[in-house]
């Protein structure tokens, strides 16, 4: 099964949807984002099912 964002790729967590996040490592199934706001900040770590393309994709 392959990870649907390419490490590198522009996401929005669907709970944050204005929250920018830049994909920077996929392992085991989870994906670890840099908040592009605040890139020194710790690291986020989402599941494919809870990111998605656009901070429009869904409920707005």
């Amino acid at each position: 099964m392959e990870n649907k964002y390419p490490e590198g790729s522009i996401v929005y967590a669907k709970v944050n949807p204005g929250l920018k996040l830049a994909v920077r490592r996929y392992a085991r199934r989870i994906y670890y984002c840099t908040n592009l706001e605040h890139p020194l900040a710790k690291e986020l770590v989402y599941y494919e099912r809870e990111l998605m393309d656009g901070p429009t994709a869904e409920g707005n």
